[in-house]
């Protein structure tokens, strides 16, 4: 069966401290796996659509493990490339404070940086219905940024609607440097995410409504600017949308961004409307934040009903 959503990217294995604390005082550490894209696949799977990855894994025992753990998912990796001459990369994650993290990469010439144009399975993305993409992939290598404006033709030649979430990481390249490719890839899409600063990149300092009505003009319908826990601000087909952050203890901020996207595009491929959609992205990052890990605290379907239920009576 042909996926509903492609996303494409690199995964990456995380060392995890597990504990709270500066890594100085010693961690005992445990072994995950994160990647921006492959956390988007992994939560609009839960939701119950069908999501598949595309990347480049190491043929180690993170890239076997990261295949293992998507595929447990129910992520399909069938058009995964095993690179047998480079590593995977890693990271490593440390819980500074309950609600701050550090993260450390050693990601340089990873298999996921070696990600090339021909990985790309084109008939693969031309049957979904979804292309998730973002910044993080562009920034890895050359050939990596070829692989995601090539990707995105593909799906665009097809009909697919092309996703991306901006995901700045300035330790990859510079703010011009990411800038010029950020302007151009929105231009290419139909929905854009971003952080304030992020949209501030593409189209200069604003407020959110504004930075929201000035990335639509962009090309994009769907335009979403994340505000973390001040919630968020967007423009859906012309329509301005707001809301507020759902209020929850915060036990790991890391891929709270990544599960209001994979709110989103699961509610989006459900066929919900925009304000729908909006507060459905809204509780899956807040049900995120309030559980520990990248992707493993996101929800299934059943969970998030429970979850809105519960936090929908509390602010009432």
């Amino acid at each position: 069966m042909n996926p509903e959503l492609v996303t494409l990217g690199e995964t990456m294995g995380v060392l995890a401290a597990s504990e709270i604390g500066p890594l100085r005082n010693g961690h005992g550490m445990r072994l995950g796996v994160a990647g921006a894209e492959s956390n988007v696949a992994i939560g609009v799977a839960r939701l119950g659509r069908r999501a598949a990855w595309i990347g480049r894994v190491g043929a180690d025992a993170v890239g076997r493990m990261i295949l293992r753990e998507l595929r447990g998912e129910g992520v399909d990796v069938s058009r995964a490339v095993v690179d047998p001459d480079a590593p995977n990369g890693l990271m490593l994650k440390v819980q500074r404070t309950s609600a701050t993290a550090e993260v450390v990469y050693a990601r340089q010439d990873s298999a996921g940086s070696r990600l090339r144009p021909d990985d790309v399975a084109a008939e693969f993305v031309a049957s979904a219905r979804v292309l998730h993409v973002t910044g993080v992939t562009p920034a890895l290598s050359d050939t990596a940024r070829a692989t995601v404006f090539h990707a995105v033709e593909v799906a665009r030649s097809a009909g697919v609607t092309v996703s991306l979430d901006v995901n700045h990481r300035a330790k990859l390249w510079s703010d011009d440097e990411a800038a010029a490719v950020f302007r151009e890839l929105v231009k290419q899409c139909d929905i854009v995410f971003a952080s304030e600063h992020e949209a501030a990149l593409v189209v200069g300092e604003c407020a959110p409504d504004d930075a929201a009505a000035r990335l639509a003009d962009l090309g994009p319908r769907h335009a979403i600017i994340k505000r973390g826990g001040q919630g968020y601000a967007a423009r859906v087909d012309g329509e301005a949308f707001n809301g507020a952050a759902v209020p929850v203890p915060v036990a790991d901020p890391v891929g709270a961004g990544d599960a209001f996207v994979a709110g989103y595009l699961a509610s989006w491929l459900g066929n919900a409307g925009p304000a729908q959609t909006l507060a459905t992205a809204n509780r899956t990052g807040a049900f995120a934040v309030a559980t520990p890990g990248d992707w493993e605290g996101l929800p299934t379907r059943d969970e998030l009903a429970a979850f809105a239920r519960r936090t929908d009576a509390v602010t009432r």
